[in-house]
């Protein structure tokens, strides 16, 4: 039976001595999957003087995916997975976004202004995709390289959502995204459906038409490599107890999952309709 854990407000996922834009953890490590936490962290770097912003407002899901490195962590131990994560607020910049799209940098999000983020030059648009974006993704394409080749490899990308947004709430405990390729996304669904009790949200609350599948269409599914999307209710990992226990379920259906999907070509099964 699922059973859903409580609240809280904890930061993380920031690297605020060195503000350094990303992080490799266990990139030693020898499972056949690389998980990225494209927004791990809600830290602001001290030039960007909190984008204007109040301090509650970021640890709001605005700022950052809140549990969402927790389990990320966790998941990296169980798989034996190198983890490569952002330490720096998407309101900064938003490493699942492609640089120079409107919401690359967002003016606002949800019905909050950004202040920091009014009246950017081109200027201050590039500095920070190369000084944010580009480290991530680097970062990415030389753990995922590396992986390769040594055997075949999968990408995950784990993320949290908020359980209301704009006013209606959120049925689902767990949404399962995917774009053309359904290797990985069909059989986790599939074992995560069959849990008693736990809602599962095929492509939601979010889709790829809602362009939040650019980190693994660039490091995954464009070189034929498995890959999935999920994302979690944020208020069911608001714990360290809470980020373990979806780590240990989500590290067994995808544990089960990835020598099928890793065996079938980029093709099978059939693509999904864009």
């Amino acid at each position: 039976m699922f059973n859903p854990q409580g609240t809280s407000t904890r930061t993380g996922g920031s690297d605020a001595a060195t503000d350094a834009a990303a992080r490799v953890e266990n990139g030693e490590g020898r499972g056949q999957i690389v998980i990225a936490c494209d927004h791990a962290s809600n830290h602001v770097p001290a030039r960007f003087r909190d984008l204007g912003l109040a301090p509650a407002d970021l640890l709001r899901h605005i700022a950052w995916d809140p549990g969402a490195l927790g389990v990320s962590r966790s998941l990296a131990r169980r798989l034996d997975a190198p983890l490569v994560l952002s330490c720096v607020s998407r309101l900064v910049l938003d490493c699942n976004r492609e640089p120079g799209v409107f919401d690359s940098i967002p003016a606002a999000s949800e019905d909050t202004p950004i202040p920091g983020n009014a009246g950017l030059t081109e200027a201050d648009r590039a500095w920070r995709a190369r000084e944010v974006y580009e480290p991530f993704h680097a970062a990415l394409t030389a753990i995922v390289a590396a992986r390769s080749a040594v055997g075949p490899v999968a990408v995950v990308s784990v993320h949290s959502f908020t359980p209301v947004y704009r006013g209606t709430p959120r049925p689902w405990h767990v949404g399962i995204l995917f774009d053309r390729d359904r290797r990985l996304s069909q059989p986790i669904l599939q074992a995560l459906r069959r849990e008693t009790g736990l809602v599962v949200g095929e492509n939601q609350p979010y889709s790829p038409d809602d362009r939040v599948y650019h980190t693994l269409d660039r490091h995954a599914q464009s070189r034929g490599l498995p890959s999935v999307m999920v994302e979690i209710r944020n208020d069911l990992v608001a714990t360290p107890e809470a980020e373990e226990a979806w780590g240990e379920r989500l590290a067994d259906v995808i544990a089960d999952a990835l020598p099928g999907a890793l065996e079938q070509g980029p093709g099978q099964p059939a693509d999904r309709a864009r």
